[in-house]
């Protein structure tokens, strides 16, 4: 009787320290890693076969003592909220974008800053803002890549002390007014005018080049065949006046015309 009472007293203490023991073990995926707190200050895990004490692989650490952050080392497609941005040439446009980030330091991504997703995403809205109100409409709808690598530059430049890297930032659309919209469509709408009446003129210009070049290809062979009354005839289809008034070629006389 006694003892399967000290077995039933040994039984719940085993259970405890066996719990105790196997949650000690972290398993950290191999694109995650670990930033471990020891009494309060970062330090690696007492244990990590293949790795460096922050992962990946199997970790332990000291139970009720370390506390372990998880931080992903994947890359983060982010959406940025529509901002209202007054451009340059006092154009009021609402723009969104996409922002493409990656962890490299996960200590300083927990360190550093408080959230670094919430922060990342902040400094992507400030820097669109600010970038895209420096800009005219024109390079804003013409220089997208421009745009986006400074756009890159300088959101990277910010996040670098938290350990984010940003491989890209796209504006994906840019809304404009409807009254924009439609004086757009105007502008386009004459600037096709413009070089349609450009091209028709460049057409007549070459169709009449191309009469004068005949013309005196039409003198020429006249002249060395020695038939005036060719060449006047030539001369004044050219000059297109009707062959009735032309009177009589006088020798050494020149041209008469009648009425």
């Amino acid at each position: 009787m006694e003892g399967i009472q000290l077995l039933f007293g040994i039984i719940p203490v085993i259970v405890i320290v066996l719990y105790i023991f196997f949650s000690s073990f972290r398993i950290l995926r191999e694109y995650e890693r670990g930033v471990i707190f020891r009494f309060g200050r970062r330090t690696n895990a007492i244990f990590n076969p293949g790795g460096d004490g922050t992962g990946p692989g199997l970790v332990l650490l000291i139970p009720f003592i370390d506390k372990m952050v998880k931080v992903s080392l994947r890359t983060i497609t982010m959406d940025v909220p529509p901002q209202d941005v007054i451009t340059r040439d006092n154009v009021s446009v609402k723009v969104n974008a996409v922002i493409f980030f990656r962890v490299l330091d996960a200590a300083k991504a927990v360190i550093s800053v408080e959230d670094y997703l919430y922060a990342t995403s902040q400094m992507a809205q400030t820097t669109l803002r600010s970038v895209l109100g420096q800009q005219e409409m024109d390079d804003l709808l013409a220089s997208r890549e421009k745009i986006n690598e400074e756009l890159t530059r300088i959101i990277d430049q910010h996040t670098n002390p938290w350990g984010v890297k940003v491989a890209a930032v796209e504006v994906k659309n840019v809304d404009l007014p409807q009254d924009m919209q439609r004086a757009m469509s105007k502008q386009a709408e004459a600037e096709r005018e413009r070089r349609a009446k450009v091209i028709n003129a460049e057409g007549e210009f070459q169709a009449a080049a191309k009469l004068g070049h005949a013309r005196g290809v039409v003198l020429l062979r006249c002249a060395v065949a020695g038939d005036r009354a060719l060449v006047l005839e030539a001369t004044f289809a050219a000059a297109d006046l009707p062959l009735w008034k032309v009177g009589r070629v006088e020798s050494g006389s020149g041209v008469v015309l009648d009425g």
